[in-house]
């Protein structure tokens, strides 16, 4: 069993990188990718961990992107710091990030919220790690809100008072990144596209004709019957049918590393047939 798709408290999940493998040895996982938004900078810490715990560390990351009238994510995997065109296009959507943070905080203070942009850091791992969930979590503990999801529906998703759009880049463009820099690009829980069986048949062949070589069938919240639709899905466009929890601690609750809901199960051949689609 493994687990391709967690996040820790470099983006934002609420657990340190290093306890991500922990948590995977735990649940009997054999490999777990950890793959916080736009950002490798965990990678160092969960992969000592993760050889001290008997876990192989997958590098990878999530990245937002605009496809069509919504937005996509696509996850990464086998890149990690260092130079190359992926790095550097996420090194500018940090930047970008900073920028909208620092826009959504003004933005609250003339709604009348008081959240500073230095609460927002002080509640991330970092500036650049910085995003709406941790602006969330400050409206929660001020009593602005009762829970993250709350926050969002209140405050922060779009089309709420203190939304601000960010810098989206496209799938097609992360894949060929994603390629030229040694890794591989899966197109994320795929029904957050909202999109209805047809339209998202004909985006998955254009997704698999941009580069995408992974299709995340099996996802952490998704019905037994959805993820067996996905996987034949996947088939039908020869991309690899991936999977994983999309564990965030306490930020995403009843969600677990390697279980999901408590019904996830990646087979191991999967990693090896990604490892199969990297650049030669």
């Amino acid at each position: 069993m493994i687990d391709l798709h967690t996040h820790s408290r470099c983006s934002d999940g609420s657990d340190p990188p290093e306890r991500v493998p922990e948590l995977a040895a735990a649940a009997g996982c054999t490999a777990v990718a950890l793959t916080d938004h736009d950002t490798f900078a965990g990678i160092p810490r969960a992969r000592a961990r993760a050889v001290e715990v008997g876990v192989e560390l997958v590098p990878g990351c999530e990245v937002s992107c605009r496809y069509e009238s919504t937005s996509a994510h696509i996850l990464v995997y086998f890149v990690e710091d260092g130079e190359g065109p992926l790095q550097d296009e996420l090194t500018r959507l940090r930047a970008d990030r900073v920028v909208r943070n620092r826009l959504l905080a003004a933005r609250l203070g003339e709604l009348g919220i008081p959240v500073t942009y230095d609460e927002i850091v002080a509640e991330a791992a970092g500036e650049e790690s910085a995003g709406r969930p941790h602006v969330a979590a400050v409206l929660v503990r001020r009593g602005l809100a009762a829970s993250i999801p709350d926050a969002f529906d209140r405050w922060l998703g779009e089309g709420r008072p203190a939304y601000v759009p960010k810098a989206r880049v496209t799938p097609s463009e992360i894949a060929s990144a994603a390629g030229a820099s040694g890794g591989v690009a899966v197109l994320a829980h795929p029904f957050t596209l909202g999109l209805d069986s047809r339209d998202l048949d004909r985006a998955v062949a254009e997704l698999a004709d941009a580069g995408i070589c992974g299709l995340e069938a099996h996802y952490g919240r998704y019905l037994p019957q959805e993820r067996s639709a996905l996987a034949e899905l996947a088939r039908r466009n020869g991309l690899v049918a991936t999977g994983g929890s999309d564990y965030h601690g306490t930020v995403k609750t009843g969600l677990s590393v390697g279980t999901g809901t408590g019904d996830l199960w990646v087979p191991d051949g999967v990693l090896d047939e990604l490892m199969d689609r990297r650049p030669r």
